[in-house]
């Protein structure tokens, strides 16, 4: 992406432009919400589209498939578009499939319109973290990203569970239907308080492989792989696991603890992604470590596992700001490419949990789920170790040029 930074915030001096900002963190709220709804309302779905509930459970494997397909294609064949026109036919992406959906009575029509909103969600992940890194001057964008990430754990925490109440009362279309309430919201926001930038210039491509091959990008990529892994699987089998603690009725209020230290963690990370990115990832993988010491020794402690979920929170939220600006610093010029690949990453492990995690419950256990947690990040803290000359330097930021 071609950044040019005479024209950033130079008017506002230092100040963060905090509503164009939430804006992009609204974005992320609603691709998160519109991806893990159908997971709360799978009873509700199913008999509304007289479906079994692992057959309505595909909905969100149609979703995410549609991310990891259309991120990379999307993300080059819209690189030379005006950066606002992009993000709103994202947006108007999830208004129009959300609402399909929300009308559907037929499962194969509701399975294309969760494919084509996946697309969208893969396209907008892709744009959000360069969109707002150009927002701001170079020394601001690591705060920037704290703030357009912001919208992850919210949605975690409070936008999931909040939805499948609503679902709960009023029935799932109305729930979507709330959803497309919001993007129109949004589009109307986006219009008014976030700027447009023009796109990729020049006629030189830049392909997956230079971009690949970068210096620091497999590490970074990788440690996005085995990190997300590992919070995937216990994020996505939450409920069998505190069951060992007789939390199984008290899921709702374990996540809400894991979601309010997620945005702790973001106000952490946002005051040290600057000058401190690759000690705040050793120290977030090496917190992840211990709370998964702690699921390890005392699963079956309700206090141990409300403290460990809070440390695995906090060790979360600031990941995504972490890792995207390591990952966007790294690539340079090809940090659009970049960033779809991370969102490639990202959703390819969402569903490689699912999986790992269902293989473990199944053959053994949720009480093996910790020891799967401590060989990953372990893994992890491994790439970001030896990463130290590209990719997670030590060190104050140093941008790459063209950002």
């Amino acid at each position: 992406m071609n950044l040019s930074n005479s024209s950033m915030a130079d008017a506002a001096g230092d100040q963060l432009p905090i509503a164009a900002l939430l804006a992009l963190a609204m974005t992320g709220f609603i691709c998160i919400v519109t991806e893990t709804l159908p997971a709360g309302l799978l009873p509700q779905l199913a008999a509304g589209l007289d479906v079994t509930a692992s057959l309505a459970g595909q909905t969100v494997t149609a979703y995410a498939l549609g991310s990891v397909l259309a991120a990379i294609p999307l993300t080059i064949a819209t690189r030379s578009w005006r950066r606002r026109t992009v993000l709103l036919l994202t947006i108007v992406g999830f208004l129009v499939f959300n609402t399909v959906t929300a009308l559907s009575s037929a499962f194969w029509l509701t399975l294309v319109a969760r494919f084509f909103a996946g697309m969208a969600a893969g396209l907008a992940w892709s744009l959000l973290a360069g969109y707002a890194r150009r927002m701001v001057q170079p020394r601001q964008q690591g705060r920037a990203m704290a703030i357009a990430m912001v919208g992850t754990p919210v949605a975690l925490s409070l936008g999931v569970p909040l939805g499948t109440w609503l679902g709960g009362i009023v029935g799932w279309r109305s729930a979507f239907g709330v959803m497309s309430g919001l993007t129109l919201l949004l589009i109307v926001w986006v219009l008014a308080k976030v700027p447009d930038y023009p796109g990729q210039t020049g006629r030189e491509p830049m392909p997956l492989c230079k971009v690949l091959t970068t210096p620091g990008v497999r590490p970074v990529l990788a440690t996005v792989m085995v990190w997300m892994l590992a919070h995937n699987i216990l994020y996505t089998y939450i409920a069998p696991f505190v069951a060992q603690a007789g939390l199984l009725e008290r899921v709702d209020m374990v996540l809400l603890t894991f979601g309010a230290a997620a945005l702790l963690g973001i106000a952490v990370i946002g005051r040290l992604v600057e000058h401190h990115l690759r000690g705040a990832v050793l120290a977030s993988l090496a917190s992840f470590f211990v709370a998964a010491l702690v699921f390890l020794w005392l699963p079956t402690v309700p206090t141990a596992v409300y403290l460990g979920v809070a440390v695995w929170g906090v060790s979360f939220g600031g990941a995504a700001t972490l890792l995207q600006t390591a990952l966007a610093d790294t690539a340079g010029k090809g940090a659009d490419v970049a960033l779809s690949m991370n969102v490639v990453a990202w959703n390819s492990v969402i569903a490689g949990g699912g999986v790992l995690g269902g293989i473990l419950l199944d053959r053994w256990g949720a009480y093996t789920f910790p020891w799967a947690l401590l060989v990953l990040t372990a893994i992890g803290l491994l790439i970001v170790w030896r990463a130290s000359v590209h990719g997670f330097r030590p060190g104050s930021r140093t941008p790459a040029v063209g950002h």
